[in-house]
């Protein structure tokens, strides 16, 4: 898909503020497998899904039993239709809550799934919902994109486990990156690159090429730079990045600007350099924080974005070894 293609469907997305993006079962069932152990005998909360079109409402309630898990809360922001519960088809935020299947057949069924209207709009940072949050153990959703910063804060201040969708770029807020470098948030493992398929509302505006219909008239985008964001641990983030080269002045030059390397791809950086390294965002996908130190992001020692020779190459993370 074309990179601009990308930036058109997010840049339509937040102008709108639509970030009804539907993650994908496949790509729910790929991550959470990892954090299996996880969920037993506790409540998770997924605090942005109407359960009509949410694959992680599905996921959940389907997986109930062989998760273990206690309780599962899902809020509606001002659902327009709710006849897959109820009869009410007011402009009506609910949320709902299920406790696992009690007729024996394995399956959520409707009267097994308890139905309450909520006051206000739904909206995760509502009273309401704050207070759902903190019956919640582990929040897992796709929040929305243009307010992924705040979602965020909201799960730190209220220290939560949680396991979300977001975009690559969310590393370069500040408050998101400070987090990284104190060991409070990482990436998942499941994506590391390429793409990721959406479903979008009926309504959402399809004007790039990485759009389609399917035959029952279901809208579907094409993301670049999607990413789990999570904090809580899984065996593989502690596997070594394999390492080949061998630092030289000549192919490794530094900055104007601050004393380091520059590197422009995560796999070449040189196995033998002690000093301060500058990779590419896209080297989280690989970070073992017992291989690796982060040290700063972006900025030299005049406040002002790393140069090489009068310019800046894209955004840099800072590193340097643990073990040399």
């Amino acid at each position: 898909m074309a990179k601009q293609s990308t930036n058109n469907n997010l840049k339509a997305a937040k102008k709108a503020k639509n970030d009804e993006f539907y993650t994908q079962l496949t790509d729910i069932e790929n991550e959470l497998r990892l954090y299996k152990n996880h969920f037993k005998d506790k409540v998770v909360y997924c605090n942005c899904d109407d359960p009509r079109v949410s694959n992680f409402f599905h996921y959940f309630s389907y997986n109930f039993e062989h998760l273990g898990l206690k309780k599962l809360i899902a809020t509606c922001y001002k659902n327009q239709n709710m006849e897959l519960f109820s009869t009410n088809d007011s402009e009506q935020a609910v949320y709902l809550e299920y406790m696992g299947d009690k007729n024996g057949n394995k399956i959520p069924d409707i009267e097994e799934i308890g139905i309450q209207p909520l006051k206000g709009d739904g909206d995760f940072r509502s009273t309401e919902s704050i207070e759902l949050l903190k019956q919640a153990d582990i929040v897992v959703t796709n929040p929305p994109f243009s307010l992924f910063r705040e979602y965020v804060a909201q799960l730190i201040e209220y220290e939560k486990k949680f396991v979300i969708i977001g975009n690559l770029n969310s590393v370069t807020y500040k408050d998101i990156f400070k987090l990284i470098k104190e060991e409070k948030l990482w990436f998942g493992h499941s994506i590391h690159s390429g793409d990721r398929e959406f479903r979008v509302p009926e309504e959402y505006p399809l004007k790039a090429a990485s759009s389609r219909v399917d035959d029952k008239g279901n809208k579907f985008i094409r993301v670049k730079g999607v990413r789990w964001f999570t904090n809580i641990d899984f065996n593989e983030r502690y596997e070594d990045l394999t390492l080949q080269k061998k630092y030289t002045p000549e192919e490794y030059p530094t900055y104007d600007n601050y004393d380091a390397i520059n590197v422009d791809k995560t796999k070449d950086i040189p196995i033998d350099y002690s000093g301060h390294m500058g990779v590419p965002i896209t080297f989280l996908d690989k970070y073992n924080p017992e291989q690796f130190e982060i040290i700063k992001f972006r900025k030299g020692d005049d406040d002002r974005d790393l140069v090489i020779n009068g310019k800046s190459p894209y955004f840099r993370i800072i590193i340097k070894h643990k073990k040399l």
